[in-house]
């Protein structure tokens, strides 16, 4: 390893943990038609830790979906519980595929 590698590994295992940790807490909002859990469902696809401001960008199971804005709010408060600066969360027109979730309808 080179010297800039091992100045920049310890950040980088940090950066994961938060992001890991990040992860655990968006468990804790549930799609309320599925009974599952966002992360379950595959429905986060990415976490971008900051140093000012994190973004989780997500998809939802159904583009006309009755609950968007309140599981945007649940994901947004569960993730800043995690990071003390807020997170931004990013809604992406991707279609949700259940296969993704390894569900099979």
């Amino acid at each position: 390893m080179t010297e800039e590698t091992l100045a920049t590994t310890p950040h980088d295992a940090q950066r994961r943990a938060t992001e890991l940790a990040i992860l655990d807490a968006l468990r804790s909002v549930v799609d309320p038609e599925i009974g599952m859990n966002v992360v379950e469902l595959a429905l986060i696809r990415q976490v971008l830790v900051g140093e000012h401001e994190s973004e989780v960008k997500m998809i939802l199971t159904t583009p006309f979906c009755p609950y968007a804005g309140s599981m945007l709010a649940q994901v947004k408060e569960a993730a800043e519980s995690v990071l003390e600066h807020p997170v931004k969360v990013t809604l992406l027109a991707e279609r949700w595929d259940p296969k993704d979730a390894g569900l099979a309808w």
